[in-house]
C-alpha cells in the first residue's frame, strides 16, 4: 500500500494584472499565495509519507522574471528530497521547453521529462511506470498521448499529461486527446493538468484534471488543490482531492425576489456571506456579489448604485472581520411590474420603451451611430474592463444589445417607479 500526489498549475509566482487598482484589494496576501499553497503541496506529502509527487505542467507561469522564482522552488523540491520523496513533472504551455530563458540545476529527486519524445520513468521500488512528455513549445496542437509509450506489464502504469482533452472552456486547445484514446493505453491513472477546474473525466481508469493549487481570479473560483492517491495491494487506487489553497475566490449569489427594502435585501446578503464563510475551511476570502430579481428595492438601489456597492462592502466588512474582501458588485435588480405591458402603454412610458425596443432590433446601426463616442469611451476605461475574462466589447453588437437592455430597465423602470409612487 501506498499513496501519491497529482498536482498541477501551481503557477508559480504568477502576476497580478490590475488587482492593485481594486479599492481594499489584499495585494500581498494574494501575491504570495501561490508559493503557499506550493509549501502546502510539499508539507501534506511530507505529512502523509507519499510514494512520490506528479506535477502535470505549468509550474511556472512563464519565464521567471528573474532567478528568485526557481530558487524558490529548489528550496521547497529539497524538503521532499530530505523526506525521501522524488518529484516527477512535464512542462506545460506556460513553462514550455522554448520559453524558459534561465534555469537552475534541480535537486537530484526531481525529474522533468523530455520534450523531444514520450518517456517512461520507473519506480521500482513501488512497481511503478510513469509515462509523459513535456511540452517543447507552448503551443502542442497534436495529440502526443497517441505516441506515449505502451503500459509496462506488471507495474502500476500512470500517464503524465497537459492537455485540454476534449476541449475545456476558457483554456486554448493544446494536445487534445480523446477519453477512448487514453483508456486504450491500459494505463491504470491519467494525472492530467491545463484546466484549471478539478474534474473526473473516467473512471477505471482513472483520468482526473486535479485544477489549479489556488484560484488567482473570480473564474478560479472554490477549493483548489491536488489528489491524494491511494493505492491498495491489489493496484486498487482510490483518489480524493485535497485543498491546498490559502485564499479563496467565491460567487456570492443573493436572490433579491420580493425585497420591500434596501435593508431586506443587506441582511440576504449577510446570511448568503456568512454560510460562505462557514464553507471555505477557515480561508480568506475574495466575493463576487450578484444580486438581482424583481423587487420593491430596487428604485432605492437603482437610484444611488454607488451607495449599494459601499453598503455591500461595509457590510462584508463588519461581517469578515477582515476576512472578506468584496471583489467586484453586480446588481441586476428589477421592479416588481412587467416591463414588456409598461411598454404597450400610453404616455412616456411606453414611447421611450418602444424607442428602446427599436435601437435594440437592431444593434449594428446603433453601433454605427455612436462609434466616434464609444471611441473616447473605450480610452478612458481602465485596463481591468478591456482585458482579461472580464473584459467589455463595445464593438460588438452583442454588447450593445446587453447595454440596451440595461438602459431599457433603468430608464423605463424609473418612469414606472414614479408612476406607482403617485
Amino acid at each position: 500500500m501506498f499513496k501519491f500526489l497529482h498536482a498541477a498549475d501551481i503557477h508559480l509566482d504568477s502576476p497580478l494584472r490590475g488587482l492593485q487598482r481594486y479599492e481594499g484589494a489584499p495585494v500581498d496576501e494574494i501575491r504570495q499565495a501561490s508559493r503557499r499553497a506550493l509549501e502546502n503541496l510539499v508539507q501534506l506529502a511530507i505529512d502523509q509519507s507519499v510514494a512520490f509527487v506528479l506535477i502535470a505542467g505549468d509550474l511556472y507561469d512563464g519565464d521567471w522574471k528573474d532567478h528568485r522564482t526557481g530558487l524558490y522552488f529548489v528550496s521547497q523540491m529539497v524538503r521532499l528530497r530530505e523526506a525521501g520523496i522524488p518529484v516527477i513533472a512535464i512542462a506545460g504551455n506556460h513553462d514550455a521547453a522554448n520559453k524558459m530563458t534561465r534555469t537552475l540545476p534541480l535537486p537530484e529527486n526531481v525529474h522533468l521529462l523530455d520534450h523531444k519524445r514520450p518517456e517512461t520513468f520507473p519506480l521500482q521500488d513501488w512497481g511503478v511506470a510513469i509515462h509523459g512528455q513535456s511540452f517543447a513549445t507552448a503551443a502542442v496542437l497534436d495529440d502526443i498521448s497517441a505516441a506515449y509509450p505502451p503500459a509496462v506489464s506488471g507495474m502500476l502504469n500512470i500517464g503524465l499529461l497537459h492537455t485540454c482533452a476534449t476541449g475545456r472552456e476558457g483554456h486554448r486547445p493544446y494536445a487534445p486527446c480523446t477519453i477512448p484514446g487514453l483508456i486504450s493505453k491500459h494505463y491504470d491513472y491519467w494525472a492530467l493538468g491545463h484546466a484549471h477546474r478539478h474534474e473526473v473525466l473516467n473512471r477505471e481508469p482513472e483520468i482526473i484534471f486535479s485544477g489549479n493549487v489556488q484560484g488567482r481570479h473570480i473564474h478560479e473560483y472554490g477549493p483548489k488543490g491536488c489528489m491524494l492517491v491511494h493505492v491498495d495491494d491489489q493496484q486498487r487506487l482510490r483518489p480524493e482531492l485535497q485543498p491546498l489553497d490559502v485564499f479563496r475566490w467565491q460567487t456570492c449569489w443573493v436572490d433579491a425576489t420580493a425585497a420591500a427594502t434596501k435593508d431586506d435585501l443587506l441582511d440576504r446578503f449577510r446570511q448568503r456571506l456568512a454560510k460562505l464563510m462557514a464553507e471555505s475551511d477557515g480561508l480568506s476570502l475574495a466575493v463576487r456579489v450578484e444580486t438581482g430579481g424583481p423587487c420593491g428595492a430596487h428604485p432605492e438601489i437603482a437610484a444611488r448604485p454607488e451607495q449599494w456597492v459601499n453598503e455591500i462592502r461595509a457590510a462584508a466588512l463588519d461581517l469578515g472581520g477582515g476576512r472578506v474582501w468584496v471583489e467586484k458588485v453586480h446588481t441586476t435588480t428589477t421592479l416588481p411590474v412587467n416591463l414588456d405591458e409598461a411598454a404597450l402603454s400610453d404616455g412616456p412610458v411606453g414611447e421611450l420603451a418602444r424607442l428602446i425596443e427599436e435601437l435594440r432590433g437592431d444593434p449594428e446601426a446603433v453601433l454605427r451611430l455612436l462609434a466616434d463616442d464609444l471611441g473616447e469611451l473605450r480610452k478612458k476605461l481602465p485596463p481591468e474592463l478591456t482585458e482579461g475574462p472580464d473584459a467589455i466589447d463595445l464593438a460588438k453588437p452583442d454588447t450593445t444589445g446587453e447595454l440596451l437592455d440595461q438602459v431599457r430597465e433603468m430608464l423605463v423602470g424609473q418612469l414606472v417607479s414614479r408612476e406607482v409612487a403617485k
